[in-house]
């Protein structure tokens, strides 16, 4: 992937190890692959305790991504360049043979105007009936010297025809004198009296063909009555079949219904409105709404995936949007093995440890790379905040003896920075209770019942009871709002080493039970000493419990 940017993120509704493993991996590949740019993205709001934790060292909220699904910007898009509105039929011919395009673009400096495909064209010229198409569509006279390959012998080439039908003048001038009438524009010979009695029946404009000479006397009498004079070196009948194409574009583009894409778009919602409306191409706008070139249906087929890596999950449930539009490059995990699928071989890292954090550092030692006091600090929160310091059965001796030297390069005490980072997390009082159920929530899929977990952990049971009433009335019908079978939340005492478990849902109570036999209080709430790993105490008897 050699110049790319690449993302690095970590799983919705992301905690301190996935914001925080996120931002040091990427510091780390920048470092080992100066040429590419890894940049550390979340897919989540950060909580209070990871904020704690960055600003505790000096480190920005990574920038958030919604989606990381293939974008307009990500394909080939042609640069057709815009075109005046003045410009001439044959002109916008001879420009989309050259440029093997069926459309141009019109503009008005950076802005879109409006459309013209060779249809419209073809379709023009059909119209060869409409003797007043010049006027109508207001021809500047310099579109019909260059259709014509002529000279303005008098006349102003800026000035626009604006009124008269087209007219050749032939037989005698009796004749002539009863057709051409006032501002017409009139195709005449080298015959001096055809040109003369044109001038006399005010024409505006006389076209002389076959490069045929102008007497003074005619250019002096043609000045004087304010008609023009084109020479030209094509027949009377070359430049009868001509003139239609001198017509300027602006008059016969499409202005109504266009189709246009944002290159921020998402190609699954082009590829939905291209399969609609049948246009060969679709102009692309940028975020200003400024003209940026053309797409068409085969630049899908060559699409640029985003590259990604992800850290701290391998569920497709729990990874950002348009996950499986992306290009999976790494997964660096220590999770359960779950859904994520990839379109060819990945570096893929998982480890049996309490943190993701831990294996990061692991990385930057077999690379033999330092790690900066910042990133020392970061990665030293995510152990202590993933293991809840040290108490989840999640934690190993991996994570205690990487903690401390990561501690050590931090210049903090673990205890104590342990105690003032969970206070921070737990601090609520300006939270919602949507906030608090989803700050550090996940989903999980076994057969055919999806559903979701969320965690809060506290230093203070008075806390974690407060937050039990504030969660008992919001929790009615959120796992319908999210289309879940049951939700649950972790309500967890870190010093007391133990949960209170709240559930919804149809089927919650029945599975929760099979789960946890004998542990329902009068409540309704699963009280479950000694709990406090989600990953390792709660999903795997409720996976148990479902697959019963």
């Amino acid at each position: 992937m050699q110049g790319s940017k690449i993302t690095v993120v970590g799983h919705k509704n992301p905690d301190t190890d996935s914001i925080c493993s996120a931002i040091a991996y990427a510091a780390l590949k920048n470092q080992v692959d100066p040429g590419n740019r890894y940049i550390a993205r979340r897919a989540g709001q950060v909580n209070n305790e990871t904020q704690f934790v960055l600003q505790r060292f000096g480190l920005s909220v990574p920038e958030y991504v919604a989606d990381v699904g293939t974008q307009v910007s990500d394909i080939k898009i042609r640069e057709v360049e815009g075109v005046n509105r003045t410009l001439s039929l044959k002109n916008a011919w001879e420009k989309m043979k050259g440029a093997n395009a069926v459309t141009l673009p019109i503009t008005e400096g950076p802005r879109l105007e409006g459309l013209i495909t060779i249809k419209d064209i073809v379709t023009s010229y059909m119209d060869v009936f409409d003797s007043q198409i010049l006027s109508r569509a207001q021809t500047p006279y310099r579109n019909l010297l260059e259709t014509l390959e002529g000279r303005m012998i008098v006349g102003d080439a800026s000035e626009t025809l604006r009124r008269g039908e087209i007219v050749v003048a032939a037989g005698s001038p009796d004749i002539i004198e009863e057709y051409v009438k006032p501002h017409d524009i009139v195709i005449v010979s080298d015959r001096f009296e055809a040109q003369l009695c044109a001038i006399e029946m005010e024409a505006d404009c006389i076209i002389i063909c076959n490069d045929s000479p102008v007497t003074k006397t005619i250019q002096k009498m043609a000045k004087d009555r304010g008609c023009a004079i084109i020479s030209t070196s094509h027949s009377t009948y070359s430049v009868a079949r001509l003139i239609n194409q001198s017509a300027p574009i602006g008059y016969f583009m499409r202005t109504e219904g266009i189709v246009t894409f944002r290159e921020d778009d998402f190609t699954e919602y082009v590829k939905k409105v291209m399969a609609e409306k049948r246009h060969r191409d679709f102009p692309v706008l940028d975020r200003q709404g400024r003209y940026v070139g053309m797409i068409s249906r085969r630049f899908l087929l060559n699409m640029r995936r985003k590259p990604v890596i992800l850290v701290d999950h391998n569920e497709k449930s729990q990874a950002v949007d348009g996950i499986a539009e992306a290009e999976i490059l790494e997964i660096i995990d220590h999770h359960r093995l779950a859904s994520i699928e990839t379109m060819a071989p990945v570096y893929f890292r998982n480890q049996p440890v309490g943190c993701t954090a831990t294996i990061v550092y692991q990385m930057y030692q077999e690379q033999g790379v330092e790690v900066s006091k910042a990133i020392a600090g970061i990665l030293c929160a995510a152990i202590l905040s993933d293991t809840l310091m040290f108490r989840s059965p999640t934690c190993t001796q991996a994570d205690r003896l990487t903690a401390q030297a990561l501690a050590f390069a931090a210049g903090i005490e673990l205890e104590a920075f342990a105690r003032e980072m969970f206070r921070a997390g737990s601090d609520f009082g300006d939270k919602s209770a949507e906030d608090i159920f989803y700050q550090d929530f996940k989903t999980f899929a076994i057969q055919d019942v999806t559903f979701g977990v969320g965690q809060v952990n506290s230093l203070d049971a008075e806390e974690l009871q407060a937050i039990k009433a504030r969660m008992i009335p919001y929790m009615e019908g959120a796992s319908k709002e999210r289309g879940l079978d049951m939700v649950c939340l972790m309500l967890t005492d870190i010093l007391e080493e133990r949960t209170e478990l709240l559930c919804e849902g149809a089927r919650a109570k029945d599975i929760l039970s099979k789960a946890f036999p004998g542990q329902e209080g009068e409540d309704g709430a699963f009280l479950l000493p000694g709990v406090v790993s989600r990953k390792k105490q709660l999903i795997p008897p409720v996976m148990a419990a479902l697959q019963e």
